[in-house]
């Protein structure tokens, strides 16, 4: 018997931008976030800028199945496509399922 968890998933990391391409790499990240706020499951969809210059991103969703489905989407398909040509270096990116309760 397959058992599917229905906790919420978190997916955090940053991106550093080349040089000459925070302005871009802004851009692309601020493009996301009402969108994604808006897909079925989306719990939190938030990204700040770090002092350092470099983009931090905060996902809560609903269940994995959510998250697997958000990045599916075409719009982060093509995000994901052109990442590599702003960012310096592989995002330091973070997965987990939520431990603690998350408010109702």
């Amino acid at each position: 018997m397959t058992t599917i968890s229905t906790a919420p998933v978190s997916l955090y990391g940053f991106l550093t931008p080349k040089p000459g391409h925070a302005d871009e790499l802004r851009k692309l990240l601020m493009d996301l976030v009402e969108p994604s706020r808006g897909h079925e499951g989306s719990l939190q969809y938030h990204l700040h800028e770090q002092e350092d210059g470099r983009f931090f991103l905060y996902e809560v969703w609903r269940s994995q199945e959510d998250l697997d489905r958000h990045n599916a989407t075409p719009l982060l398909r093509a995000f994901m496509a052109e990442l590599p040509e702003h960012i310096d270096g592989a995002p330091e990116a973070y997965f987990g399922t939520m431990k603690s309760p998350y408010p109702a």
